[in-house]
């Protein structure tokens, strides 16, 4: 079946301009101006609006096991909320544990997957190392379309990875042509940390920001940022929640580097004084890694946005309910870590973004799904409003209004960390593979319709850098 935008005005990462939009078998066939209506098309008025791509988010997890308890989002619930939010896209992670092969934990994860109402891809993290991890890596990339790998330098005793997993696996993605991604905080100061204030009788949520401190992500960035640097692989660092991350970006940018820096929603717009409110549901609720932080680091993110030295937005959606959070009443270590967003992401950026006047439209475009497309190789089928393009896309209404609550999202949580929050500037539809997938509030996202895909690996660009690191090594390592 067909079906017809018209008289919308479209917002790309690059221009603006008036046209209708024909989609028909999950991608877009036409895109021009008085296009005539096929026989039998759906037809939507989209006249006093904009026309975007649909969001895509970087940086989810749904259905994760962590901490001794299980996220409640699932695929299939959290990718129809996000529908509801405008994302048409999200890239979870598969986490393998330590000691689990990569291809077994590849295929837990893409069965949990298969209930995905949206499309989705799978970055995979790297929590442990040997010659199985160095063989499935290579069939990962080259048989199953991933093409980055993460690194969580945080959860010592866990998931971490030492600075010698870095290494070895950030000199196999250049092999690959992938690109290595962290989670940067110093996991071996946040341990300590955490025993200093628990000894210091400190246990409440109150603590996990102090346990964290701005300078613990500081060093980690800089840290994978000079291993990426030597080894001559691009890196991306995901929720970048500091000033003093964002800072080491900037001077590796400065000096020619190609370092890729994500934030969140959350990070953008709440700050430290969450973890003390007198109410411990409240409090543990706002418990995320890193921490939300103390006011200047919100303006300072909005400023990386602004230079283009933060590309991609997101929000770590990694949701747990109150009974889960109890978990850590007398010990905040053992509150599970995460918060929701993957709904609300989209009316944020554009309320406090756009309709403040810090971004525009098109860089709200570029930062909501066409930076992400470009840097994970997946445009112009992702993030464009193209001929050619998956018919993934968003109706936006600039004078649409929405207030934030739990009562009345469609995330699978009983808090929300925007509550209360009024939006202007919210989806009227969004459009999936070129069916309506939510209308006006009516959520019609279909179980399962939603397809895995492959993202290639950046082989030209990669050669090129590889063959720059070999001529840049010393004359003995080259003997």
């Amino acid at each position: 079946m067909s079906l017809i935008i018209k008289g919308g005005t479209i917002v790309s990462a690059e221009d603006t301009l008036r046209a209708d939009i024909l989609c028909e078998d999950g991608v877009i066939k036409a895109v021009s101006e008085n296009l005539e209506i096929p026989s039998g098309a759906e037809v939507i008025d989209a006249g006093g609006q904009l026309v975007m791509p649909g969001g895509i988010d970087p940086h989810t997890h749904m259905q994760l096991p962590f901490m001794g308890t299980v996220a409640s989002e699932d695929f299939e619930t959290g990718t129809a909320a996000a529908m509801a939010g405008g994302t048409t896209m999200i890239i979870d992670f598969v986490i393998p544990n330590p000691q689990q092969r990569l291809m077994e934990a590849w295929e837990t994860w893409r069965g949990w997957a298969e209930k995905s109402t949206s499309d989705y891809s799978f970055h995979v993290a790297i929590t442990w190392w040997d010659k199985s991890v160095h063989e499935d890596m290579g069939t990962l990339v080259r048989k199953h379309g991933v093409n980055s790998f993460k690194h969580f330098m945080a959860y010592k005793g866990a998931i971490m990875a030492t600075d010698e997993i870095l290494y070895n696996s950030f000199t196999r993605a250049l092999e690959l042509g992938a690109m290595p991604t962290c989670h940067a905080e110093n996991g071996e100061l946040v341990f300590q940390l955490q025993r200093k204030l628990k000894a210091m009788g400190i246990t409440g949520p109150e603590a996990h920001p102090l346990s964290r401190p701005p300078a613990v992500e500081g060093e980690a960035a800089n840290r994978a940022i000079r291993m990426a640097e030597v080894i001559g692989v691009p890196v991306y660092l995901v929720h970048v929640s500091t000033k003093d991350a964002l800072d080491e970006i900037i001077r590796a940018r400065s000096n020619g580097q190609r370092v890729y820096g994500e934030a969140l929603a959350g990070h953008l717009l709440l700050d430290d004084s969450v973890y003390r409110h007198p109410d411990f549901a409240t409090a543990a609720a706002h418990v995320m890694s890193p921490p939300f932080r103390p006011k200047g680091h919100q303006e300072a993110l909005w400023k990386g946005l602004q230079s283009g030295n933060l590309q991609t937005t997101a929000t770590d959606h990694c949701c747990f309910c109150e009974d889960q959070k109890a978990a850590g009443r007398d010990d905040f270590t053992k509150i599970p870590n995460g918060t929701a967003g993957v709904e609300d992401r989209m009316g944020v950026l554009w309320t406090h973004g756009v309709g403040t006047g810090r971004i525009t439209p098109n860089e709200f475009v570029a930062i909501t799904s066409a930076n992400t497309a470009k840097i994970f190789n997946i445009y112009p089928r992702k993030g464009s409003v193209s001929v050619g393009a998956d018919a993934d896309l968003v109706i936006w209404d600039p004078e649409g209004t929405r207030t934030i609550s739990a009562k009345t999202h469609h995330q699978n949580i009983d808090f929300n960390i925007f509550e209360g929050m009024e939006l202007k500037g919210v989806p009227s539809h969004t459009v999936s593979r070129g069916v309506l997938t939510y209308k006006d509030g009516d959520l019609k996202a279909v179980k399962g319709a939603g397809k895995y895909v492959n993202r290639p690996a950046f082989q030209p660009v990669f050669k090129a850098l590889s063959k720059i690191a070999a001529e840049n090594e010393p004359e003995a390592v080259k003997r």
